[in-house]
């Protein structure tokens, strides 16, 4: 049974693969690869299950964090054209940090 649900999971993968590779704008692109980072989440989770290795599961949820934070700083820098600070008129901020000697 979670044979066939890995099977399912790769084959919608390799469709939302698709969908990245053919989508008209930049934000489907996106969305299809945040798609597939959640799509390599469950498929870690169910081959942990498979395998009877728990551990797995921490691996899964480490690279949702990654694939989560990964989609903010490309829609971010997409956005702004920055991925540090940005000020309040849309460029990224240049204060100096005076360091003491």
């Amino acid at each position: 049974m979670f044979e066939l649900a890995a099977i399912a999971i790769f084959i919608a993968m390799v469709f939302v693969l698709i969908r990245l590779y053919s989508g008209p704008t930049l934000y489907d692109r996106v969305l299809a690869l945040n798609a597939f980072g959640t799509h390599t989440v469950l498929f870690i989770g169910i081959l942990g299950f498979l395998t009877g290795r728990p551990d797995f599961l921490d691996i899964a949820l480490l690279y949702a964090l990654i694939n989560f934070v990964g989609t903010i700083a490309i829609l971010k820098f997409f956005r702004y054209r920055a991925i540090g600070d940005i000020s309040s008129n849309g460029t990224e901020d240049e204060t100096e940090i005076e360091v003491e000697s």
